[in-house]
């Protein structure tokens, strides 16, 4: 009987030390890579989900949603922005859209954006700056996502929160950090809950044959989804193919928008498992 205990207790401790280190476990790329995704062929683009149950993926229960736009499709990226908080379907429905996702960070008592935005030619949003530093961008600015005839180019700026303004595309959104920057992942702090506990994330990944994805994670919802850190969308964007990788306003902004299905992942700032959680926000990322 004792020993039947202490092997049960070694079994116990085991698991406990899985869980722990779940960034690091090697099945957790595999049940990305090999998971069998729900996928739909829609114009011009691919919808794939995915609901990994209770402890099957980084020990928690995460869902997936990713959009993967493949080369030589006519679908195009575009930014749209209002002075209002406005819902991402409202954005996508009064565009027109065929997709949409949210996308970078705001003030949501003020409603403008935080970081650099520019459409259309006109700057809309500036890199605010710290509170003892008006020179150096903050750490959720450090990486931009810009679209070249409709397509998303990434990059990484310097630490002079004014970079944006030589940039010379018409269409500049600035988010942050990097995730993932010439097939490696970008290191991160690890000394801010911003990075360390697990939200739902937004976020846009470039594939090396130019192909991109757009991806939101959901959280908050400790039985079905769980969220991820920064640590574990870095690795879940490069499973899912990715060389270059930028995080996107994240946590109850976190939306997907397909045109006929309405927002498909569950929002969590209602606080309840449904679609009905959408959060107003300043500005999005539409597939037209």
């Amino acid at each position: 009987m004792k020993k039947r205990f202490l092997y049960l207790f070694i079994l116990v401790l085991t698991g406990l030390s899985a869980c722990s280190q779940n960034d690091y476990n090697p099945n957790d790329s595999v049940r990305v890579v090999n998971a069998e995704w729900s996928v739909d062929s829609l114009d011009g683009f691919v919808l794939k989900r995915y609901h990994f149950d209770e402890g099957t993926l980084f020990c928690s229960p995460q869902h997936f949603f990713v959009i993967e736009v493949p080369v030589g499709s006519p679908r195009r990226l575009a930014f749209v922005s209002d002075t209002a908080l406005t819902g991402v379907s409202v954005f996508a429905e009064h565009s027109e859209a065929l997709a949409a996702i949210n996308g970078s960070y705001f003030d949501m008592t003020l409603g403008n954006p935080v970081c650099y935005l520019r459409i259309d030619g006109v700057q809309l949003g500036e890199n605010t700056p710290g509170k003892a530093d008006s020179i150096n961008r903050k750490y959720y600015q450090y990486a931009t996502l810009a679209l070249r005839n409709g397509r998303p180019v990434l990059s990484v700026p310097d630490s002079n929160r004014m970079s944006e303004d030589n940039m010379k595309e018409r269409d500049v959104m600035t988010a942050g950090p990097m995730l993932v920057w010439k097939g490696k992942d970008v290191p991160q702090r690890d000394d801010r809950s911003f990075v360390t506990k697990r939200h739902n994330r937004t976020a846009l990944g470039r594939r090396p044959d130019g192909s991109y994805i757009l991806f939101v994670a959901d959280g908050r919802f400790k039985e079905h989804a769980e969220g991820l850190t920064l640590f574990e969308l870095q690795r879940v964007m490069r499973w899912l193919g990715c060389s270059s990788a930028i995080n996107l306003d994240g946590g109850g902004s976190s939306t997907m928008y397909i045109k006929g299905g309405g927002v498909i992942n569950y929002p969590s700032d209602n606080g309840e498992h449904d679609h009905e959680g959408e959060r107003p926000v300043s500005n999005a990322i539409l597939v037209l």
